[in-house]
């Protein structure tokens, strides 16, 4: 470890806004609890045996949804490290919606 050089990792952005919060929060909740919304829809429509089959199909699907969601944000170089529902929310908003561009930036353009 004497000469290895120690890439800086991008910390998960902090949300300042209420708006971004408020939208960081609706897409956590989608992605922790929308699996057993779409099983409890079902299961009110038809039968609890179709509603099982959606609660396994839409686990699949939201899994799919969420490492989407992961890979389109976060940066390459951490992808490996694990990242919470609310962490991947945060870093979604703020790369989608929030976003806030520097003064340096500015001035490049």
């Amino acid at each position: 470890m004497d000469n290895e050089i120690l890439e800086m990792l991008e910390a998960t952005p902090k949300l300042e806004s209420k708006k971004c919060k408020i939208i960081s929060f609706l897409i956590r909740v989608f992605l922790q609890f929308g699996i057993y919304i779409v099983a409890l829809i079902v299961w009110y429509i038809q039968d609890y045996f179709i509603a099982i089959a959606s609660l396994i199909a839409s686990y699949i699907v939201m899994g799919i949804i969420r490492s989407k969601v992961r890979n389109s944000v976060i940066p390459p170089k951490q992808r490996e490290h694990q990242y919470s529902d609310k962490e991947i929310a945060d870093w979604f908003v703020a790369r989608e919606f929030c976003f806030k561009t520097s003064k340096n930036e500015l001035e490049v353009l």
